[in-house]
């Protein structure tokens, strides 16, 4: 009897999980939409709701892209932008000092005067898009290689954004979409000029530390503002997100509008395989070893630790995201639909001649592209400028005053006319640099490129040069002025002859190490690039001929709207709630004897009885995100801003590569935590009557 019901109850499951794969596109809140082509027919079906253009427009305008890595929005009409505390740590990090440490105790500004000017943070808002896709493949003609197709796409691109910024004045990228299927030039308001106005403490913005990272539920008052400047003066934002005091409620439509960073999701099995069986392992085993290298640099004392604070904790964050994308890519279930989803597709595809003959052997020319960048997968791993600031400097100097002359068209990706003045910003930041870290850093990652490749590699001989990773390390690090960004700007100023006759060990260093790293750039572009760039148009127009335009592409770093409903999900043989509390705060605190990471700021206890502890804190949804969403908006049918996204759960890590509506979900912070927190534990009440707060 036993046998039988063990069979039964495994039957039963196996038909659960086959049918869930089968109709996870059709029931899921699926999809990281570009808002060109916003996903109305789903909203309608499943919502009973129908976004207007003007409801469209205003969100997408009141949205905005950190251009160092997240998301946020406009919250006032005077300029101040919401985000995450930890989309925010890297700034509140540059602008911290060994008396001041802005990351650990917080910063509140009382008046404008009081605002602190980030040194090197670029703000985008989308202003327009525009479907280039013809122009840009205009610029391929028959019989051309691989190769050369690739020049002619990359020059035309680069024209197209030169034109767009020339005319319009706007930041002017042109994005890849569907894999090349489609390409659309987004033009973006660009702001140089934002200022730190309030962060909470890390003890409350990152209540639970590591352990509860990618976790819920969580407990965490993950937000910081900005405002934003121009022309010296605090601009005016028309387009703003008006923050609800009450938040959302459980089943409620919520939407996130944020910049995903990347997804996998439309790549090749054969992409996928290399990524299964080789190089998320060696992704992984880089990172713990980065983090090591910074853990034993902040055991020096307590400025070292505050110097390396940022890495540790965006490389713990890494770790855990990698470990598990790379179990999610592992599961069975998992593979097993992605090939059930290209063999359908590739099935379609061959049932048409014209389409056959057309798009079919795209799927085996990525796949011998993929085996051959394997053979030179460990040159591609050590062989690159090791270091962390400082050295990625030397060699951006030196290529941009090498590139820069060329014709536009010409240049490598990042130094064509348009993107020059982003460049130029982060090129002379004068965020703080510290030569110890550099130092140790750098003299671990020659460490690992000798013991990796050997000592008659040709590069670890340039790169070395007789001495010891350590030696070399400290002779190049003591020896530079690169730190200083008047340094920096004479250099660039004096154009390659300079550069190539200084006497800088680290930027001598760099005109030495760039023959070697431009040949592997050269070949990875005309073995690998072209060939993916290629196929990957072609499989762009099947999957459009073979589907139309019912898909979302992959995440590029650029505006997306995703849907989806507050709501729990089955969790450790139980139920994870939608939301949590500050009761649940004060609990898991006193659950963990009061002791860090699960320990709040002492204000918190000092004004327990001000606050209302039953408010929401967090709070789940099934809406679509992934890292580079971090600090986005959940907003309501009627535009208000309910909460402010700042991680997944770990069900979700999965999504790189699959979407799953039963146990992945987006964690945000309730508006309500947030409104409770400013007007009772922070006295911040001149902000929220800017926001013009909704009760």
């Amino acid at each position: 009897m036993h046998r039988k019901r063990a069979r039964i109850l495994m039957t039963v499951a196996v038909l659960i999980a086959v049918a869930g794969l089968l109709t996870l596109p059709a029931s899921a809140d699926e999809g990281m939409w570009t808002f060109d082509n916003p996903p109305v027919k789903q909203l309608k079906e499943r919502y009973g709701f129908n976004p207007t253009q003007q409801w469209l427009d205003h969100v997408r305008l009141s949205s905005v892209r950190f251009n160092d890595g997240g998301s946020g929005s406009f919250i006032s009409p005077g300029g101040l932008v919401l985000t995450n505390h930890h989309v925010a740590r890297g700034q509140l990090q540059k602008v911290s000092t060994p008396e001041h440490n802005y990351v650990k105790d917080g910063f509140l500004a009382k008046t404008p005067a009081e605002e602190l000017k980030c040194p090197d943070l670029e703000l985008n808002v989308l202003m327009s898009m525009k479907d280039v896709t013809d122009r840009v493949r205009g610029a391929v003609k028959p019989g051309m290689s691989d190769k050369d197709a690739l020049e002619a796409r990359k020059a035309e691109i680069a024209k197209i954004e030169k034109e767009s910024l020339d005319s319009t004045g706007l930041r002017s990228d042109v994005v890849t979409l569907y894999s090349g299927g489609e390409y659309w030039l987004y033009r973006y308001k660009k702001y140089t000029d934002i200022r730190l106005v309030f962060a909470p403490e890390v003890a409350a913005a990152f209540f639970g530390g590591d352990p509860d990272n990618f976790t819920y539920p969580r407990y965490d008052l993950d937000m910081a503002i900005f405002r934003v400047y121009e022309d010296g003066k605090p601009i005016k934002s028309p387009d703003f997100l008006k923050v609800s005091a009450k938040g959302p409620a459980p089943n409620d439509l919520v939407f996130v509008s944020g910049n995903p960073g990347s997804t996998d999701r439309l790549y090749t099995m054969a992409r996928l395989k290399a990524a299964r069986d080789v190089t998320y392992k060696l992704r992984l085993e880089l990172v713990h070893r980065m983090l090591n290298v910074f853990r034993r640099y902040a055991a020096g004392g307590p400025e070292q630790a505050r110097q390396a604070d940022m890495m540790i904790f965006g490389l713990e964050n890494a770790i855990k995201a990698f470990e598990g994308e790379y179990k999610g890519l592992k599961d069975p279930q998992i593979w097993k639909m992605r090939q059930q989803q290209e063999q359908e597709f590739r099935k379609r595809v061959a049932a048409n001649p014209e389409w056959q003959k057309k798009y079919g052997d795209a799927w085996t020319q990525i796949e011998k592209a993929q085996q051959l960048l394997m053979t030179r997968l460990n040159q591609y791993a050590y062989r690159r400028m090791p270091g962390f600031r400082l050295p990625r400097l030397a060699e951006t100097i030196y290529r941009y005053v090498t590139e820069v002359p060329k014709p536009d068209g010409k240049r490598l990706d990042g130094y064509h006319d348009a993107q020059l003045d982003s460049l130029r910003f982060r090129m002379f930041s004068p965020a703080p640099i510290y030569p110890g870290l550099e130092e140790a850093l750098l003299a671990d990652q020659l460490d690992l490129a000798l013991n990796k490749l050997g000592p008659d590699d040709p590069f670890v001989k340039a790169a070395l040069d007789g001495r010891s990773p350590a030696q070399e390390a400290k002779y190049l690090i003591s020896g530079t002025k690169l730190a200083d960004p008047a340094f920096r700007r004479e250099l660039v100023k004096g154009g390659a002859a300079a550069v190539e006759a200084s006497k800088d060990p680290l930027v001598a260093w760099a005109v030495k190490l760039e023959p070697q790293l431009r040949k592997m750039h050269d070949w990875f572009e005309d073995n690998v690039e072209s060939v993916f760039t290629a196929a990957g148009e072609k499989i762009g127009e099947a999957r459009f001929a073979v589907y139309g335009k019912s898909m979302y592409p992959d995440a590029t770093f650029t505006l997306r709207l995703s849907y989806g409903s507050v709501r729990g999900y089955p969790m450790n043989g139980t139920k994870a709630p939608p939301m949590t509390t500050f009761y649940g705060l004060f609990d898991r605190a006193y659950s963990f004897g009061l002791k860090p990471p699960f320990l709040p700021p002492q204000r918190d206890f000092d004004k327990i009885k001000d606050l209302d502890l039953k408010t929401p804190l967090d709070f789940v949804s099934t809406c679509d995100i992934i890292g580079g969403n971090s600090g986005s908006p959940v907003i309501n049918r009627d535009g208000e801003l309910v909460g402010l996204i700042f991680d997944g759960n770990i069900e979700s890590l999965v999504s790189r590569f699959a979407y799953d509506d039963v146990k992945s979900r987006a964690v945000a912070v309730d508006s309500a935590a947030i409104v409770e927190a400013m007007t009772k534990l922070y006295d911040t009440q001149y902000l929220l009557d800017e926001m013009q707060v909704t009760k």
